[in-house]
């Protein structure tokens, strides 16, 4: 992907009417990316470090990944068309034959929980980065009256 990217991690998980608000960015912007509940819950998990008594889908999909010699190497969320968020998860494998970087259409949350529970880099271009408001200050109040917070 050659498009210009700025870093940025989860910075809070709210419940909401339809789902759950995660709050995506930096210091220089957050947005809200919103995911069903369970979603939500997983990643919310994977940011805690929560210990699970049997693997969840994620989890597994992980082991599957590391079985191969394939690693989470990055995602990257891209755009916002029609109210709905795109995003790519960049995979690695490295064995005998060489390196392969391979790049997959993914739904953001997915990219959110696999990115959360491998501890690898999330990214966001810098047109959508642009293009979304700032919740940066609803952030700040959400923390200060105790909603959950990764940040």
């Amino acid at each position: 992907m050659k498009q210009d990217v700025a870093a940025v991690e989860i910075r809070g998980i709210l419940p909401a009417n339809n789902g759950v608000a995660v709050f995506v960015g930096n210091d220089e912007k957050v947005f809200v990316i919103q995911v069903e509940a369970n979603m939500g819950a997983v990643i919310g998990m994977f940011l805690r470090d929560t210990v699970k008594e049997r693997p969840l889908t994620h989890d597994l999909f992980v082991h599957l990944l590391t079985a191969f010699g394939i690693s989470v190497e990055r995602v990257v969320i891209t755009e916002l068309k029609n109210s709905t968020y795109y995003a790519r998860l960049i995979l690695q494998q490295q064995n005998e034959l060489g390196r392969k970087i391979v790049e997959l259409d993914a739904r953001p949350s997915d990219c959110l929980a696999l990115a959360t529970a491998q501890k690898r880099p999330i990214y966001v271009t810098r047109s959508l980065l642009d293009q979304v408001e700032d919740m940066s200050e609803y952030l700040a109040r959400m923390s200060e009256s105790g909603g959950e917070s990764a940040a």
